[in-house]
């Protein structure tokens, strides 16, 4: 691993306030995701190191904004925020660390601007959200949010945002993680009252919002979370053709995302309806071991066995209109 000065330099970031800004972000994403920072440092190549953890830390941030306090709290907050970013993307400048580092970030990797102004919007939806009833409802989440979240932050790997293509495996890839987090995140989301699998999914398979919340371990609860899983992982798979699209020297940290959202929904299927109880947590010497495996060329993910009852075929997520 370089050091951080060394990978500094090797980003052609300036002296003085830019290196600060970026240092401020290097300790956030620390501090907010230690084991994503950690790959990073690891499997990322020195000049791009700067850049991908401006990109996280300013995300990630806006996103904690939308997630924390009062709905009226978390609304006047982040119109505040919003207003900020786009004045500092009309002018180039910025006081606020994060958002300095990451106007830095933006304009030497190129990053559309129309990804930043769509992630502003979409991120409105979780300030007062209040569910999905179709997976059409979840798709136009994953378009409005989730995409656009990733096409700032590991889409900056690539000068300008890349290809069409490389968009286009983009969205697979935030769907598929995605619908892994709501599912690993399930029991946390209920306490906070919030539930992010659609109704529809729910009344298919005899489940009512309450079992899940009281933790019941029904049939149909474990049948519900199993075609998730199912349907969640089925991205997943078709979301690998991403690696063949990055660089040689680039594609060991996207590689260790897809195996670390495999690991996760594998734990998933296992605890079955515990998922409404307690979340699925990474385990350390498992993820030093995908860090390993993410040095390897192959990716293979054999494919999760089809839920038992209540079933309907994955429904793998089609790439839609981008910015």
């Amino acid at each position: 691993m370089r050091s951080w000065q060394r990978c500094l330099d090797a980003a052609g970031v300036p002296g003085g306030s830019d290196r600060a800004a970026y240092l401020k972000a290097k300790q956030f994403m620390l501090s907010r995701e230690p084991a994503g920072h950690a790959a990073v440092r690891l499997l990322t190549p020195a000049p791009l190191q700067p850049h991908i953890l401006a990109g996280y830390a300013f995300a990630s941030f806006t996103d904690d904004l939308c997630d924390r306090g009062t709905v009226a709290e978390r609304t006047r907050r982040y119109a505040g925020w919003a207003e900020q970013v786009r004045t500092a993307l009309d002018t180039g400048t910025a006081r606020h660390p994060l958002l300095r580092a990451f106007l830095r970030t933006a304009e030497t990797r190129e990053l559309p601007r129309s990804w930043v102004d769509s992630y502003l919007t979409g991120a409105e939806i979780d300030l007062d959200f209040d569910g999905f009833t179709t997976e059409d409802d979840y798709q136009t989440y994953i378009d409005r949010l989730t995409w656009p979240f990733l096409m700032i932050t590991s889409g900056l790997s690539m000068t300008g945002g890349g290809s069409r293509a490389y968009a286009d495996s983009c969205r697979l890839l935030a769907d598929a993680c995605q619908r892994t987090d709501f599912l690993t995140d399930l029991a946390e989301d209920l306490r906070d009252g919030r539930l992010y699998l659609p109704t529809d999914d729910l009344e298919r398979h005899g489940v009512v919002r309450s079992d899940l919340e009281r933790g019941r371990d029904l049939p149909g609860v474990r049948s519900l979370l199993a075609e998730t899983a199912v349907t969640a992982h089925a991205t997943l798979r078709e979301s690998t053709r991403i690696v063949a699209e990055l660089p040689p020297e680039q594609r060991m940290l996207t590689r260790f995302v897809i195996l670390l959202h495999d690991q996760r929904l594998r734990r998933a299927v296992a605890m079955g309806a515990a998922l409404t109880r307690r979340p699925v947590r990474d385990n350390p010497a498992v993820c030093v071991g995908l860090l390993a495996r993410a040095n390897r060329p192959d990716l293979h993910l054999p494919a999760l066995p089809a839920p038992r009852t209540g079933a309907r075929p994955p429904a793998v997520a089609r790439p839609r209109a981008g910015a």
